[in-house]
């Protein structure tokens, strides 16, 4: 027994600094615990977080404006610019973690295309602000047929700029969320919770970025001109930059590992190849099913422990014994932490997937729903109006409050009863947003029907503030469902692949996106050849389309989509080496516990007592 405990605090102790070990200063140094990383560390990377989201924020939520009222192009048209946009921005998230866990680094990543980005917003603010980069001054609602769309040289200087920006952003995001997070320990539980506070932190900070776009700086655009805008964004940028360079000395950075899907190919390869063999009914029978002491001795990097799903893939873990001492090449065998590596990534696929209608309802909050503002009475008092897409800002409001009371006061009590560090587990938090998200789109279609019909029948324009409901809703199934997304993602990573797992919530935004634009495109092509009109959102007039039907048709989508939903969280099961059910639990408890458990397995296929 004396043995076993010793055994388990020097894995305790082990596993505690492993995260430290396998990171490095600036200069390539290992970390010093006392030193590097901490919420001190996070601080400079949740500024860049704030004036990145800021800078694009004031760009994108305002884009549509500038694409119709300057560019030239149809309103239908404007909207998918800008949904392509964004859905470009977010696939490129792939791109960035990418680069990040195989040949960069976090800081690396961020650094280079941090200064993509702002050449971008520079570039924009030179187009904005000299006419002959620009169509012929006109007005499209009112003299739509001689506004000519930009063309030529003017599309491409356009278009180049928007993409410099996109690339920058895209290669961003998913890199500051997971160099934020890789400051802290997810082995220790008081760093655990730590990590849980931070992600919650990276959300404030985005609330903060989104409300100060929202409001500053898209008043600037309105009142100030489009190019002093796209001006003050790449101001913003330059200062998020300074922030993530003043925290160099802090940082614990992760070495990138080399290509992550060559391990991944090498699975695939080897389970196919040996797809005639039988695997065997004891997992450690498996190649790589080490004791706890072997796996912490022989490699800095979290041992994955083996699951019953998908037992197909464990084929690739099967030793050919043929006699000969010959090793097997890695294209034909793999190890268990390779194999369950796949897994992972195979089962957050139906979550992810359960994540894009979200996105497509956020779409129409960045386009529809801004035109639906500029159609009615934006006037507050005497001599003041409220630019359309500042409208976008109140669920911000709301969650600069909201976010540090859930923090401060859901969180500790909901940890009480739970038992988990983040209060609720973050499937349950997806869960809760998805189902709000429908309520949004269901205010939404009330509201635009009320708006289209008063406007048509008593020719009275409402008060811009009808609209609010719709942002306050979903700022609140934001709250949840991003936040939820982003933990989840990044708790079920392994070391290597933080950054590239917390990507592909980022394409959850992307194919969001451009499942608007399609919808959009589908939607004007069924119900324009039912009928004389031109579809329900055929025309460049919002009393002539039928936006409300197009949100109550988002409205039927979003909940049999949370009911999809629900089968996929309760089908889905966590690898007990990465479970969030165990507040004060550790990672050599959990190898500790796996060893035994493998023991007694082998014991009793021996007939030993």
């Amino acid at each position: 027994m004396d043995g076993m405990e010793k055994t388990r605090r020097k894995l305790k102790g082990e596993s505690m600094t492993m995260s430290v070990k396998t990171s490095v200063d600036w200069r390539g140094r290992p970390c010093k615990a006392n030193k590097h990383g901490g919420m001190t560390a996070a601080i400079f990377v949740l500024g860049l977080q704030a004036f990145e989201m800021m800078a694009i924020a004031a760009v994108g939520n305002n884009l549509i404006t500038y694409v119709f009222n300057d560019m030239h192009f149809p309103l239908s048209k404007s909207a998918n610019i800008v949904t392509n946009f964004i859905g470009t921005v977010f696939l490129l998230s792939l791109l960035g973690g990418f680069l990040s866990d195989s040949y960069l680094g976090s800081f690396w990543t961020m650094l280079i295309f941090g200064f993509v980005e702002l050449s971008g917003f520079i570039l924009l603010s030179v187009q904005a602000h000299l006419p002959q980069l620009r169509p012929a001054h006109c007005t499209m609602v009112l003299d739509e047929d001689n506004c000519s769309e930009a063309k030529g040289y003017k599309a491409l200087i356009f278009f180049l700029a928007l993409y410099l920006v996109a690339l920058g952003s895209g290669c961003l995001k998913p890199n500051i969320i997971s160099h934020g997070a890789d400051q802290f320990r997810k082995e220790d539980s008081k760093q655990s919770k730590k990590l849980s506070s931070y992600f919650n932190a990276a959300y404030f900070a985005f609330c903060m970025g989104e409300l100060v776009a929202l409001t500053v700086l898209v008043w600037v655009q309105t009142h100030s001109g489009m190019d002093v805008g796209f001006g003050v964004s790449a101001a913003a940028m330059a200062m998020g930059l300074i922030s993530l360079i003043s925290g160099t000395l802090v940082y614990m950075n992760k070495p990138p590992r080399g290509s992550i899907f060559t391990p991944i190919a090498q699975v695939f390869v080897a389970a196919i190849t040996k797809r005639k063999q039988i695997c065997p009914s004891n997992s450690g029978m498996l190649h790589g099913s080490q004791l706890p002491e072997q796996a912490l001795a022989s490699s800095n990097v979290r041992n994955l422990l083996h699951t019953e799903k998908f037992r197909f893939l464990d084929k690739a873990c099967i030793k050919v014994q043929d006699g000969t001492q010959t090793s097997e090449s890695p294209w034909r065998l793999c190890t268990v932490t390779q194999v369950e590596q796949v897994k992972i990534i195979i089962s957050v696929v139906p979550i992810f997937a359960c994540t894009i209608i979200f996105n497509t309802i956020l779409a129409q909050l960045q386009t529809f729903s801004v035109q639906q503002g500029s159609a009615m009475n934006t006037r507050l008092i005497k001599g003041f109006q409220i630019p359309p897409a500042s409208l976008q800002s109140i669920p911000y409001l709301m969650l600069i409050f909201l976010v540090p009371l859930y923090e401060t006061v859901f969180v500790p009590i909901a940890r009480k009863i739970t038992g988990r560090d983040s209060g609720i587990s973050p499937l349950q938090r997806i869960g809760i947003g998805l189902f709000v998200a429908t309520l949004s789109m269901v205010s939404a279609a009330l509201v635009e029907k009320k708006r289209r019909t008063s406007a048509l029948d008593s020719n009275r324009i409402l008060s811009i503030f009808w609209i609010a409901p719709q942002f306050l809703i979903f700022g609140l199934s934001e709250m949840f469902t991003a936040v939820g997304l982003i933990e989840f993602f990044y708790k079920q990573s392994v070391e290597g692949m933080q950054s590239f797992l917390t990507a592909m919530t980022y394409c959850s935004y992307s194919f969001g996106f451009f499942l608007s634009s399609l919808l959009v495109s589908l939607v004007n092509r069924i119900t324009s050849s039912h009928s004389s009109s031109r579809g329900w959102l055929g025309d460049n007039d919002l009393n002539k389309d039928r936006l409300d039907l197009f949100y109550w048709l988002l409205a039927a989508l979003s909940l049999i989509n949370f009911f999809n939903y629900l089968f996929w969280s309760r089908w889905y099961s966590y690898n007990p080496s990465l479970s969030p059910t165990s507040q004060h639990g550790s990672y050599a408890e959990d190898l500790e516990n796996h060893s035994l458990n493998s023991s007694k397995q082998i014991a009793a296929d021996n007939n030993i007592p």
